[in-house]
């Protein structure tokens, strides 16, 4: 017989992680058998992605992606749960105590005011308006700028106005551009995700969070157990490698290489991999769905 303590929580980014949108080529049958396992009891599915709430709600329709239990956007500053017939509303209820939590950082400050302290910095490009939050302010930066010194003058502006903020840095293969996310300092995919586990019980060694890019470093080199999927850029590779041995974390980083069922390692086949890695009991549940 099961129990929560058998459970799983399984926590994935979206884009190049189970969403096959990079470079490289998805594995058949990969999307197919991660919706199958995650119809099992015991694997619970959250998916934690730069992305709002409807651009992530968009992705699952348009890739076929299975329904998630819980839903962490916004690079970690919303979380979402599906309603219950007794909260009587219908989709997605927003976690405001989550939103409480971070507020304060940004010293009664929004995304607007985030805005017009950095207006006058002309290497910084706002990214589209669907992809700001409240407590996420994003651009784009030419891959050309010194990014240290940026950096430093972005810190130095928000500490004048009594901001404590994260900047997460990431890119844009595809488009060959730097993206930048100023969040609350307590707003993370990683912070989000350690809420999560500590307001539903969940088992910290059972969970298990996949990535790709460099948003993603900071969960995945943590002390929960992370995959970076084979398909990520060779630099995130390095760059994941280099913290996880310097904190002394390289047995909670798993980096996919490809051979798992068949599988290239690449996209979900990573993320299947990673999990089997770190949960053996899963290896199962996957060949029992896919023979199904």
């Amino acid at each position: 017989m099961s129990s929560n303590a058998d459970r799983v929580l399984l926590c994935c980014d979206l884009d190049r992680t189970l969403i096959p949108n990079g470079k490289h080529p998805e594995s058949p049958l990969a999307r197919e058998r991660l919706a199958k396992l995650c119809s099992h009891p015991q694997v619970h599915l959250v998916f934690v992605s730069g992305r709002d709430l409807q651009l992530v709600l968009d992705g699952i329709a348009e890739w076929s992606l299975p329904q998630p239990d819980f839903i962490i956007g916004d690079v970690g500053t919303t979380i979402y749960a599906p309603a219950t017939a007794e909260s009587g509303e219908a989709g997605w209820v927003h976690w405001s105590a989550w939103t409480a939590k971070i507020a304060p950082d940004w010293n009664g400050l929004t995304h607007d005011d985030i805005s017009h302290i950095f207006a006058d910095i002309t290497a910084l490009t706002p990214q589209e308006a669907i992809k700001q939050g409240a407590f996420k302010a994003s651009y784009y930066v030419s891959r050309q700028v010194n990014q240290e010194v940026l950096d430093s003058e972005l810190h130095g502006r928000l500490w004048q106005h009594g901001v404590d903020a994260r900047l997460v840095w990431s890119m844009d293969e595809a488009a060959d551009v730097l993206l930048l996310d100023v969040l609350p300092s307590q707003a993370s995919k990683l912070h989000a995700i350690e809420f999560l586990i500590e307001s539903c019980g969940f088992d910290e060694s059972r969970t298990v969070f996949a990535g790709d890019s460099g948003n993603d470093l900071h969960a995945l080199v943590s002390h929960i157990n992370g995959v970076l999927v084979a398909n990520a850029d060779e630099e995130v590779r390095y760059k994941a490698a280099q913290l996880a041995a310097a904190g002394n974390l390289k047995s909670a980083l798993y980096q996919a290489r490809g051979g798992f069922l068949g599988m290239n390692g690449n996209y979900s086949a990573g993320v299947l991999e990673g999990l089997a890695h770190y949960i053996p009991e899963t290896r199962d549940w996957m060949l029992l769905a896919c023979d199904e």
